[in-house]
């Protein structure tokens, strides 16, 4: 596949990975994780374990990467290692399910924190479910727009709000552990009830915020066909990323209780507004909406960036529609795969409307991929174990097998804890593979 334009360096695609993934969890989710867990130490060990998965992973998918420098990223992946009616289900997903759902689900969020600010700096202003639901709509067409022109417009798009949010939650994190009080801490917090059951069941709960705020590392993949020596930059973007991601989580994390006991964190709907507010009073709340509403507009307008390229990689390989092959004659992007995307985004607004139906409609069909693409390294090693790598996963098979094992409970989980979401996903998938019959059978 030819025609995408390399200009991407390994700092737009570090910027990228972190940005794809720090948007709306780490603000909207601490208060779920503190309901399932009552305990500082507890929620520490969900963060750490979601950053120990999200090492791993991208440790198995930089191996992945150095294989396959190709733009489309775990789709390729996935269509060399199983072949390509996942290939095409995994493309499929993300445009029904995965990716325009996060699309939505960040665009309500900014839609939110957009409405608390104009009532805190407007007295007397109301703005109504319906006014958030216009402005989400309005900020997907904006970073549509955006990203139209050409990668490295998305690129500087990625670059800014990524550097301001992690400035931002620089100053969050100073914050709490400079003026609160992290030194009080009760880590043993009380016990999740239930006994042991209640521990486990509380943990894989909670999970589903913690796996919702780190996805995201992996869309430095989906650039690869843009992306300036694509088999070195791209694994070590995905690497950096997790790195930064998990240190970021864990250190924020840490200034929220410094802040409030763990108890006013499950109960608070704008937790890290409620935190600023204790030390530096409404500004603080306003400085940190502010923040939150640029977080999650930045990474809509990644996420709007990077997925297309898995259409088009798609409709390349003949799978998919003929048109989301088609890129633009002046700017070289893949136009209709990104205004088709943002389309359902739109649509998917409408029909789930709050944030958390939309985050667990997400999740769970996104990591049944996620762990699908992992599974490919054992298939490519024993296909080509000769093969000369500049970089191959470490410690392997245990690396691989580790993120695959846990991100399997989790897949298992949510289908028994969140089966309405859960399924739709599934029914989607089905009628993808109903799809791609329908495509094959054209094609003979």
């Amino acid at each position: 596949m030819s025609g995408l334009k390399q200009k991407l360096s390994l700092f737009d695609l570090t910027m990228i990975a972190v940005g794809s993934t720090i948007g709306s969890g780490i603000f909207l989710t601490p208060a779920e994780i503190a309901t399932d867990l009552p305990a500082p130490f507890l929620i520490m060990a969900a963060w750490a374990l979601g950053g120990l998965i999200a090492l791993t992973g991208a440790l198995t998918y930089a191996e992945l990467g150095t294989r396959l420098p190709q733009a489309g990223g775990v789709y390729v992946y996935l269509r060399e290692g199983f072949g390509p009616l996942t290939g095409f289900l995994y493309g499929w997903a993300n445009l029904t399910v995965i990716n325009t759902g996060s699309i939505a689900a960040l665009a309500v969020a900014f839609s939110y924190y957009l409405g608390y600010l104009a009532e805190i700096l407007w007295p007397g202003l109301e703005v109504t479910g319906q006014i958030e639901t216009v402005i989400a709509i309005s900020g997907i067409v904006l970073v549509t727009l955006v990203n139209l022109p050409g990668v490295k417009t998305g690129g500087w798009f990625s670059n800014l709000f990524t550097v301001l949010k992690l400035l931002g939650i620089l100053g969050l994190i100073v914050i709490g552990l400079g003026l609160g009080e992290p030194g009080n801490v009760e880590w043993q917090g009380k016990s999740p009830e239930g006994g042991s059951f209640g521990l486990v069941a509380g943990f894989f709960a909670a999970l589903v915020g913690v796996f919702w705020s780190y996805g995201g590392w992996q869309h430095a993949s989906y650039l690869a066909g843009e992306a300036k020596n694509a088999a070195r930059n791209v694994p070590r973007a995905m690497v950096i990323g997790a790195l930064i991601i998990t240190a970021t989580y864990l250190l924020t994390n840490l200034a929220f209780f410094a802040l409030l006991p763990v108890n006013e964190i499950a109960g608070a709907e704008r937790v890290a507004a409620t935190a600023a507010e204790r030390i530096l009073g409404t500004p603080g709340g306003i400085l940190i909406a502010g923040l939150i509403f640029l977080s999650t507009f930045g990474t809509t307008g990644i996420y709007t960036l990077t997925a297309p390229r898995i259409y088009w990689a798609m409709a390349q390989d003949g799978i998919f529609f003929k048109g989301l092959a088609q890129l633009h004659p002046r700017f070289g992007t893949p136009v209709n795969a990104i205004l088709i995307q943002s389309a359902l985004a739109i649509v998917l607004i409408l029909a789930w409307g709050t944030f958390g139906n939309l985050i667990k409609y997400v999740v769970f069909t996104d990591w049944i991929f996620i762990t699908l693409a992992a599974i490919t390294i054992f298939i490519f090693r024993r296909r080509e174990p000769n093969l000369q790598l500049t970089y191959r996963t470490p410690l392997y098979p245990a690396v691989p097998l580790f993120f695959i094992g846990v991100s399997t409970g989790f897949i298992v989980a949510t289908l028994i804890s969140e089966p309405v979401q859960a399924l739709a996903g599934l029914g989607l998938l089905g009628l993808g593979a109903l799809a791609y019959l329908f495509w094959k059978k054209q094609e003979n």
